[in-house]
Parts: C-alpha cells; sequence; structure tokens
C-alpha cells in the first residue's frame, strides 16, 4: 500500500515539475464564446460599470499592482541590487496600449520611469508567459515581438490571469 501510494506521488510531482517551468500562455479557448461573456460579465460587475473596456483596463491593472515585483520579494539580491517594478496600462489612443513602468531603486530611493507603446492591430493578442523554475518572477511576453514586456512576482495563477485579462483587453482595442 506504501509503495502505491509513492508511486503515485512521485508521478504527480514528476507531472507538476514538467509543468512548472514550462512556457504558458492565455489559450484560445478561454479567450473566446460562452467563457469571454461569463468572464467580462464577472469583471463589469466587479468594476462596477458597463464597458468592457474599462473593466479588463482596471482588471489588469489591479493584477498588475498585485503581483508587483517588491524589493522586499528579492532575497538572496544586495540592497543595491533590490528595487520595486511596478507597471500601469493605459489607452493611448485608437488601437494603442500604453504600458507605464515605474522602477523605484531601494537604497537610492531613485525613481526611473519608462512608457512603451504597444500598437495592437496585426498582433497575436494571445499573451504568453514564463515562470523560470527556481527563478523569483514572471515574464510575460510583449505580442509584437515576443520580447520580455512585462515582469511580476512569481506566481503562476497570477501570471496566467493576468496574461487572460490583458489577451482580452487588445482583442478588445482590435475590435474598435
Amino acid at each position: 500500500m506504501r509503495l502505491g501510494l509513492t508511486r503515485r506521488l512521485s508521478g504527480l510531482l514528476l507531472l507538476l515539475s514538467l509543468g512548472v517551468g514550462a512556457p504558458a500562455q492565455a489559450s484560445e479557448s478561454q479567450l473566446s464564446g460562452e467563457e469571454q461573456a461569463r468572464y467580462l460579465a464577472e469583471l463589469k460587475r466587479l468594476y462596477l460599470t458597463k464597458d468592457d473596456r474599462k473593466a479588463l483596463l482596471d482588471h489588469s491593472n489591479a493584477l498588475l499592482d498585485t503581483y508587483a515585483l517588491r524589493a522586499g520579494y528579492q532575497i538572496g539580491k544586495s540592497p543595491a541590487q533590490r528595487s520595486d517594478l511596478r507597471y500601469q496600462l493605459s489607452i493611448a489612443g485608437a488601437g494603442e496600449l500604453l504600458l507605464r513602468q515605474e522602477t523605484r531603486q531601494a537604497q537610492s530611493n531613485s525613481l526611473t520611469v519608462s512608457n512603451q507603446r504597444l500598437s495592437v492591430f496585426g498582433v497575436d493578442p494571445y499573451i504568453h508567459y514564463d515562470c523560470p523554475y527556481g527563478g523569483i518572477t514572471c515574464v510575460l511576453n510583449n505580442p509584437a515581438d515576443g520580447s520580455p514586456w512585462i515582469t511580476v512576482l512569481r506566481d503562476h495563477q497570477g501570471a496566467a490571469d493576468l496574461a487572460k485579462a490583458i489577451s482580452f483587453l487588445i482583442r478588445n482595442l482590435q475590435k474598435n
């Protein structure tokens, strides 16, 4: 009995370890049909709005704030290397998403701000992300060129939720 339980547990651990470091994306099945309508209705109710885009933008920004990489989580780095990394999304214009990145150095308290525009027309709306095994971050890739775009605290579910929300937001911007 004990050997059977050990084999089952080791098989489960193997499956989990194979999936832990693998890159992922917001799947197409999550972004279409009934799932999409249910998701948008839930967000509109949560953020007390009737506008899909506002609900998606508010939710994406709430997730970015929740999973922001803070200096306090960066154990093992010297204090000089630790920094807070925060993001905020906004709509820059028709079909343009603006990503604001704030980096605050923990030791010097200096703040660096950068903005990056993303034209959503012609890009794959499905956000790919990677949570490397043994790391403290997850990286969401830029849908335009696949380069690292947003770095958040390592939380698979959080990265999946963020990828889903931003994917829906991009699709919404592509429609109008």
